[in-house]
């Protein structure tokens, strides 16, 4: 099972992983934006952020 976490982390540190990671964190932020009425956007890009650097490492 490893092997599989491995490979996950391996996609997700490379240029079309970190594209598809941005794009996903991207439109879970835009999904979370709408369902609150636009009115938290900055926390949702701050949590955005701190996603994508999380998942960058």
């Amino acid at each position: 099972m490893s092997d599989l976490g491995d490979k996950a982390k391996d996609f997700a540190d490379s240029d079309k992983g970190e594209k598809a990671t941005d794009a996903g964190l991207s439109k879970a932020g835009d999904a979370a934006d709408k369902a609150t009425g636009g009115g938290h956007g900055d926390q949702i890009d701050k949590a955005e952020h701190a996603a994508d650097d999380k998942i960058g490492n």
